[in-house]
């Protein structure tokens, strides 16, 4: 099971459905359902109604925090050079095995830079969970971590170095075309005569 994906911050109380306004403050749950980790966006008002107690007690609450929402801003549809934080929900999308190491790796790196926060460690299935979130988006991104060994760690890092510089789709190296063969003309255009059979050796 592959335990990393990304929940985007919702934009209505999941609880009354009255959309947020920009800087108004809400509540987010994690919970441990059977489909997965999930989130739950609650206003202040809705937030007031129920106790502390009531909400830990919810089946699968893992963990809660507060935020402040901010109207996203338009979406400009400019050439923009890969970061690691696309490159790591490219990554995520692709929901590919094969780069949960490198998943990890740019999380780490993302945290260090505090672009990432993390919210909260579990353990699923024997697996340690990262819950990171965007505090500029709300976003809550999903890591598993994948154990890596220190021989490994060479190999990862390279891996992350080719993606931040050519992206998930690095262009592959053009295959050279065939050459064609050479046009002739005249006596040199005809097919070449069969070589001539050598006479049978005398008995």
């Amino acid at each position: 099971m592959n335990e990393w994906n990304i929940q985007s911050r919702a934009h209505a109380c999941e609880a009354c459905a009255q959309p947020f306004a920009d800087r108004q403050t809400y509540h987010t749950l994690l919970l441990d359902e059977k489909a997965g980790l999930r989130r739950s966006d609650i206003c202040e008002p809705c937030w007031q109604k129920q106790s502390a107690a009531d909400t830990r007690s919810r089946v699968g609450f893992i963990s809660h925090w507060q935020g402040i929402f901010e109207v996203p801003p338009p979406v400009v549809d400019a050439i923009q050079k890969e970061t690691a934080e696309t490159v790591l929900r490219k990554v995520i999308e692709r929901n590919d095995p094969q780069y949960a190491a490198a998943a990890y790796i740019l999380a780490v790196m993302l945290e260090r830079k505090r672009i990432l926060k993390v919210k909260e460690q579990i353990k699923r299935d024997g697996q340690r969970i990262f819950v990171y979130e965007q505090p500029k988006t709300g976003d809550i991104f999903t890591i598993a971590d994948p154990n890596l060994h220190l021989d490994q760690l060479e190999q990862v890092q390279r891996d992350v170095a080719q993606l931040l510089e050519h992206g998930l789709n690095p262009v592959l190296p053009a295959t050279p075309a065939p050459t064609p063969a050479p046009v002739t003309s005249g006596a040199e255009n005809e097919t070449a005569p069969p070589p001539a059979e050598e006479p049978a050796p005398a008995n």
